[in-house]
């Protein structure tokens, strides 16, 4: 039998055996972990590469967009060094929400989305960016270019979400959204993650 080439005869690791996209910083690959329709977050066991049961949704807000993150980057020193509220990364690949019109039910699934723009957020003390993008081929968001592009309350949906989804009653946060940047922006935080990737796993 002739195997197209390349071929992967045992499933890649979604974090270090998928791409980051030929079209990055702008394009890029997004695995996913978490739909709009999940109360559980989930997200992929660094050491296997399968889908681990993290903890209930701690708050009643659903997440506003699928949610996941880009291959082959790292949150390291460079993030840190981007932030002015800390020097470090969170030591966990990129996170990416994808807005898509059509709704996605199902996780484990690889897209390609169109980067425009992100959220800075610091998570006890470290760096911890969302980056913002839509699915690249929806034609419903072909006209979206930037994230101000976007009407507002999506946006406000977005920094809601992750400025609560970590609320414990009675305890403080540790959590806080500092504020959305553009598309431009947002490349620059793409290729400063490539490049912890780069140093902290040598590829």
């Amino acid at each position: 039998m002739n195997f197209p080439n390349p071929f992967y005869r045992w499933r890649p690791h979604p974090w270090h055996g998928l791409e980051v996209g030929e079209g990055s910083p702008q394009v890029v690959n997004a695995f996913i972990e978490v739909t709009s329709f999940d109360a559980i977050k989930y997200e992929v066991d660094k050491l296997t590469g399968y889908m681990r049961v993290d903890r209930p949704q701690r708050s009643s807000s659903m997440p506003p967009s699928l949610y996941g993150f880009i291959p082959r980057t790292y949150c390291g020193e460079r993030i840190g060094g981007l932030s002015e509220h800390t020097d470090k990364g969170d030591g966990d690949p990129l996170d990416i929400c994808v807005l898509s019109e059509r709704p996605i039910d199902r996780a484990e699934v690889i897209l390609t989305a169109r980067v425009i723009g992100g959220l800075h957020m610091i998570d006890n003390g470290e760096a911890d960016d969302k980056i913002i993008s839509v699915l690249d081929n929806d034609r419903y968001y072909k006209d979206v270019k930037d994230v101000s592009d976007l009407p507002e309350v999506i946006v406000e949906r977005l920094r809601h979400y992750f400025g609560t989804y970590k609320l414990i009653p009675g305890k403080d946060s540790d959590v806080f959204v500092d504020r959305v940047y553009d598309r431009e922006y947002a490349e620059k935080v793409i290729e400063a993650s490539m490049a912890d990737y780069q140093d902290m796993f040598g590829e």
